[in-house]
């Protein structure tokens, strides 16, 4: 089955007061996009997440096999724990990005829309005898994702179950009639959750968030978010041109103690090397429009481009735009200065990254 390209959810958002891109395919905003945001920093918000890729991996052999092609350790996920990881292909190079969640019968893959048909493609290419089938649920089952510090107690209230799950795990609750699998997320640099059932019960579990006083939110203030707290989409600002280490998600995505997988070496050498020649930083800007995708990122008095955009937003946190792209070594560092040249003039912008963390596959 296809990837999703469009929201089962869209009259029901209409009348909470969507704004649609044209031709529709997730809400932009909901009138207010700063009330939005603040509601992600001071309460929760519900973003429409219905057009990720889902896949699933079933059968015996299902983690030992995803385990060989991917750069974290998933083979010792045990039931109810998850974690980020690349697929990459024999040069290191990143094929996807995703989140695998350890289910009682399957592996859950979550990555980028319109990721399915190049995820399948490659890794059905290495099935020979294992006992294991791969399954596009894309167009059987969605997510919304609460974002916010109140998530965690909002979740609480609509099961009416207390409901305890640190980053990277999952659990099923329900909420009223909808079964829903929640796995708690924190990369939009607050609590977030990530509600995921049937596409049929989608309307239902919207319903109830949105009854409960759950804030609506657009693509508008979830690519805020992501840009702001450095977390990349697949097709965007990941591209099969791209090395892992590239990418600097390697504290969150690559183990470097589980052992062999397609690409381990490229990447092992490159860990020893200590080095890429490129690795995608934020850059807030001054006041202006939000730079385009591809828009080149110059060093300051230097006609030698160092760098490109490869997605920006308006930070509502910062009222002015922010943006994810790759830069050159040597002006990857925290409060490095580049420029974008536009035809009014050169504008500058300040590097930043956040803090580097601990692998966050959870194997207890």
């Amino acid at each position: 089955m296809s990837d999703v390209d469009s929201s089962p959810l869209s009259e029901l958002e209409t009348a909470a007061g969507a704004v649609w891109p044209s031709p529709p395919a997730l809400p932009i905003h909901f009138g207010e996009p700063a009330r939005e945001y603040a509601a992600t920093q001071t309460a929760v918000a519900v973003f429409d997440r219905t057009a990720d890729t889902h896949l699933e991996i079933t059968g015996a052999d299902r983690a030992r096999f995803l385990h060989n092609f991917c750069t974290n350790n998933v083979r010792d996920l045990s039931v109810g724990t998850a974690c980020e990881a690349f697929i990459t292909n024999v040069q290191g190079k990143v094929l996807g990005h995703l989140q695998v969640a350890a289910g009682a019968e399957g592996l859950w893959l979550q990555s980028a829309p319109g990721t399915a048909e190049k995820l399948l493609q490659h890794l059905s290419r290495y099935h020979i005898t294992e006992d294991l089938e791969f399954h596009d649920r894309s167009n059987e089952w969605g997510t919304l994702w609460l974002v916010g510090p109140d998530a965690p107690a909002l979740l609480e209230q609509v099961t009416g179950q207390p409901v305890d799950l640190s980053h990277g795990h999952h659990s099923p609750v329900s909420v009223g009639q909808v079964e829903v699998i929640a796995l708690r997320l924190d990369v939009l640099g607050q609590p977030g959750l990530v509600l995921r059932c049937r596409r049929d019960q989608l309307a239902a579990l919207w319903q109830q968030l949105h009854a409960a006083g759950v804030q609506p939110a657009g693509s508008a203030v979830f690519d805020a978010l992501r840009i702001e707290n450095g977390f990349p989409e697949y097709g965007r600002d990941i591209t099969d041109a791209n090395l892992a280490q590239e990418v600097s998600r390697t504290g969150k995505a690559i183990s470097f103690t589980k052992g062999c997988y397609l690409g381990q070496e490229p990447i092992a050498r490159i860990d020893a090397l200590g080095h890429v020649n490129q690795e995608l930083r934020g850059i807030r800007f001054e006041a202006g429009d939000v730079p385009a995708p591809g828009a080149e990122l110059f060093a300051a008095g230097s006609d030698k481009p160092v760098g490109r955009v490869t997605s920006a937003a308006f930070s509502f946190a910062g009222q002015a735009p922010v943006a994810l792209g790759y830069l050159r070594r040597g002006f990857t560092a925290p409060e490095t200065v580049v420029v974008l040249r536009e035809p009014t003039g050169e504008r500058p912008g300040t590097v930043y990254w956040p803090e580097p963390a601990a692998t966050s596959c959870s194997s207890t």
